[in-house]
């Protein structure tokens, strides 16, 4: 069994080297939300030269739309989304500082490369466990695209926020490297 890393963002280039597929992380610290809707306008001003909403560099992106918030709480339910949906827009984030991922399921080629490149990680979160990971979120705030409703990007400050590293800054993949282990020879 693996040791337990805690990270803390904004991760530099040294926090990511050292990390590898299958290694469980534990965030606390700042981090953002965005889903797909969030990712087009991004991209949109990436295209036009723009500024972005936030400081994208070295900060972790979590592909999530939080239920509605219950009172007392900062967020409401907040499970990952499947990261593929993002795959077209995240070469160019991670181009921009970017420097980890948060979803679930895998990643394309044109992604992982683009990690190996820009020195970046894609950290899996449990899919199914979203009121559990909400209570790893102690305050949310919306930065952008409030009109957006769930999939506004939103500034989460989280504590041991736990994950596990799928895709490392060598191009190894946990999902691939799962389904090989249980292939028939």
């Amino acid at each position: 069994m693996s040791n337990i890393i805690h990270l803390k963002p904004p991760l530099t280039d040294d926090d990511v080297v050292h990390l590898t597929i299958g290694d469980r992380v534990l965030i606390s610290g700042i981090i953002y939300t965005a889903r797909d809707a969030a990712h087009k306008r991004l991209a949109e001003l990436i295209d036009q030269n723009k500024e972005l909403p936030f400081d994208i560099r070295n900060q972790i992106i979590y592909y999530v739309g939080p239920s509605p918030t219950q009172p007392g709480r900062p967020v409401g339910s907040c499970g990952p989304t499947s990261s593929y949906r993002m795959d077209v827009y995240t070469p160019r984030l991670l181009e921009k500082g970017l420097k980890a991922t948060i979803g679930k399921g895998n990643r394309s080629g044109n992604v992982i490369e683009a990690m190996k490149h820009y020195k970046a990680v894609y950290f899996a979160a449990t899919g199914g466990a979203a009121a559990l990971l909400s209570k790893r979120v102690k305050k949310a705030e919306v930065v952008a695209y409030k009109d957006l409703g769930a999939e506004a990007i939103m500034r989460f400050e989280v504590e041991d926020f736990p994950v596990v590293v799928a895709n490392d800054i060598y191009g190894n993949d946990l999902y691939e490297k799962g389904v090989a282990k249980y292939q028939r020879k």
